[in-house]
This record gives C-alpha cells, structure tokens and sequence, in this order.
C-alpha cells in the first residue's frame, strides 16, 4: 500500500472515483498506548468498533494483549489474526454452539453473563463429555447501570437489575475459577462520573451477595472528540475510576479491566467522499447511512470535514466563508440523509472532494453494499487525524493533555 501525507495528496495522485477510507496506523498505535501505560489495569479492545485486521495487528504491537469480542466471528477473526492474544467472550446472551466452540476450538476462558439460563447456557457449553463443567472459567456478571452520561445509551438491552443481582452472582461463583462484574456506561460517555456512580452499583451488588469478587470490569464508553462533543481528558477518567476502585470490597489480587473502543480506533480512519450533485445547502455525496456515516444518519453524529482543494491548503491568509450543509448519500432511499450540519465553504460544487475525519469507530466497519454501492479503496497517510485525545494539543488550558511517548 502506498503512503501518502494526507487526504490531499492522495486526490492529487488517485482523483478516486469511489469513497476511499484512510488508515492513520500512528493515531491508532497512540491511542493503545496511551491506554496500556496509563489505565490503572487491563484494556481489552472491543472488536465491534473496527474489526479490522490491520487494527488489530497495530494495537497488539503497541502492547494491547486482550480482546473483548462480541461473536464467533469476531473470535475467528482475532485468534486467526493474533494467536496469542486473549479472548474475552463479552456478550452476555450467546448461542450454545458459539460457546462450545470458542471455548473448545478456540481457548477462550473468559465470558459474560447477564442471567441465571446464560450461566446454565456456559456450563453445558463447556463441559466435557462426562458433562464435568471446567475449573478455569472466568465469569463477569454484567450488570445494568445508567447511561445518562453518555450521547449513546446502553442501559436498556443487556445487564442484570440491581434486585436480582445477589443471586446470579452466588451462582456464578461457585462455577467460575475467576469472577468477575462488568458493566457498560453507554457510549461517548461524556462525564468521569459515569462511572463513579456505576462502581456504587457494583459496590451494592458485591455487598448484597457477599462473595469474593476477583476482577471489576468498567466497560467502555471513553470518549474521542467531535464537532460539539469535547469531553473531559482520558486522565480524569482514569484516576475516578481509580479511586473508586480501590475502595471497593474485592479480592486482595482482584484486577480492574476495561474495554475501550471508540477510544482506541475512532482516529485511524477517515474517509474521502466526492460531490456530486449541489441543491442549496445539500450535497450529494458518494458515501452515507448504508455506509461509513450510519451514525451521522441514524443518530445525528457530527464529524469533522473539510474540503480537500489545492487553493485552501495553500492560501492560510484569506479566510474563507463557510457555510452549513446537510449531505445525501448515493442510494435511493430519503433515509439516506445526513443532517449535520457540516461546515464548508459557500462556494461548494460538483466534483469537489470532501475529507471527513474520525470515521475509525463504528463507520469504516459498517459499510454495506446496499443498493450497489459500498465498493472502497484504501490509502494509508502521515498526517494527524481531525481532531485527537492524544496530541498534546487540548485547547483548554485548565486540562491536563493525554499525553503518551511512543518511543
């Protein structure tokens, strides 16, 4: 694969014809170790955010060894991609064959739970052919904690109500080797406190069943940057957790893991996408709800832009006028709409290229090929992604940069 400097340059060597998604493997190798140098334990990758193998051999060279994978597929994937890595099964509602063969075919010993029927799910997956359940289990209880500080909620599907807590977590323990409890705080959490008020739940939970816990799972949720969405430093995060941690009522050698995933890959992608058709404030572009912008269709994400001309990268004394658009994808359906809005220059037109930036999390990994389109091409590049939790560079001098050496 050719290395280009930037988004630029490569409309300047490929004027592609489809959208072409951009891989930035040094974001993705900060980010990683940021996360294994300065989280107070152990991050496992959460795989649904971007599945790709390139990404995954990048985080696992920057020193994240375990996975949190959400399917068999995903547990393919990884094993085949990294033999060595761990893998933690964190799907708490999982089919009897998924199970039997991830641990079986594939050594993992690490999984969910939500419910007493998933815990009698794990046992008879898992046992031998005498029907002996195994004794190097590892069990997180996942429990259902508030997502009132996060832009999108994870609180209705999976978790198990604090009532009921003490007795799945009796069970559990006399099958598990390890026992663990794991929540999920939503995702773009956008407040340490999160998690402070979810370790409390915890907190409750353990007292109640009274057992002896061996690891705290806080989940993901930590937050990147995007066009009004800037959130506290990752640090702040982490030394909340921290504290409240180290309080609560656990194992002597209990480990304190989390699963970060937007955090980890939202800035390695992005994406280029061509006009081709103006309306007002509406831009027709080549990409949209069916493929990396899902989110900016579905749930009203905005991301970053640009608009990718030689006069703008070369002229930085005149200062362009800029105006809201609203995008269209290239599918038939209306649903196909980006709201935004999308700052760009007034003067927008058919044939322009546009870069739209921090696409890594849940948008490169979602394209489809509905309606014919979907087809990509992929560069890599050198040059710094839109926005980052990592630079060095936060524009608000009463916070702490999320800084990180990558030597």
């Amino acid at each position: 694969m050719h290395i280009h400097p930037d988004a630029l340059a490569v409309v300047r060597a490929s004027a592609p014809e489809q959208p072409a998604i951009l891989n930035r493997p040094h974001a993705a190798a900060r980010a990683a170790r940021f996360f294994v140098e300065k989280f107070p334990g152990k991050s496992l990758y959460a795989v649904k955010a971007n599945p790709s193998a390139d990404l995954l051999r990048v985080l696992w060279d920057s020193g994240v060894t375990h996975y949190d994978v959400a399917s068999i597929a995903e547990v393919r994937l990884v094993r085949e991609t990294l033999p060595e890595a761990v893998l933690c099964f964190m799907h708490p509602v999982k089919a009897p064959a998924a199970i039997r063969d991830a641990y079986h075919s594939y050594g993992v010993r690490v999984f969910s739970l939500d419910s007493i029927e998933e815990l009698e799910k794990i046992k008879a997956a898992t046992a031998d052919a005498e029907g002996n359940v195994p004794e190097d289990l590892t069990l997180c209880v996942r429990l259902r904690v508030s997502s009132e500080y996060s832009e999108l909620s994870l609180a209705s599907k999976f978790g198990c109500d604090l009532a009921n807590a003490a007795e799945l977590l009796q069970a559990t323990r006399q099958v598990a080797d390890s026992l663990g409890v794991c929540f999920h705080v939503g995702s773009q959490s956008m407040s340490p406190h999160a998690y402070v008020q979810a370790l409390e739940r915890v907190r409750a939970a353990i007292v109640d069943a009274s057992v002896l816990v061996d690891i705290i799972d806080v989940g993901g949720g930590f937050p990147s940057i995007y066009p009004g969405m800037e959130p506290p430093p990752l640090e702040d995060y982490f030394g909340v957790i921290d504290r409240t941690y180290e309080s609560l009522p656990v194992s002597y050698s209990a480990e304190l893991w989390c699963e970060p995933g937007r955090a980890l890959c939202a800035e390695y992608n992005s994406m280029i996408v061509r006009v081709e058709r103006r309306r007002g404030a509406e831009l027709y572009i080549n990409d949209g709800a069916y493929g990396a912008l899902f989110d900016a269709a579905h749930v009203g994400w905005r991301f970053p832009v640009r608009v990718l001309r030689d006069e703008v990268a070369n002229d930085v004394e005149t200062e362009i006028e800029m105006e809201p658009f609203s995008f269209y994808g290239p599918t038939c359906d209306d649903m196909d709409h980006m709201e935004g809005p999308f700052e760009l220059p007034v003067d927008m037109k058919v044939g322009d290229y546009i870069e739209i930036g921090m696409l890594g999390a849940y948008g490169a990994a979602m394209k489809t090929a509905f309606n014919g389109f979907g087809a990509t091409e992929v560069f890599e590049v050198t040059d710094e992604p839109m926005s980052s939790q990592y630079r060095g560079d936060r524009r608000d001098p009463r916070v702490s940069d999320n800084v990180v050496s990558l030597r």
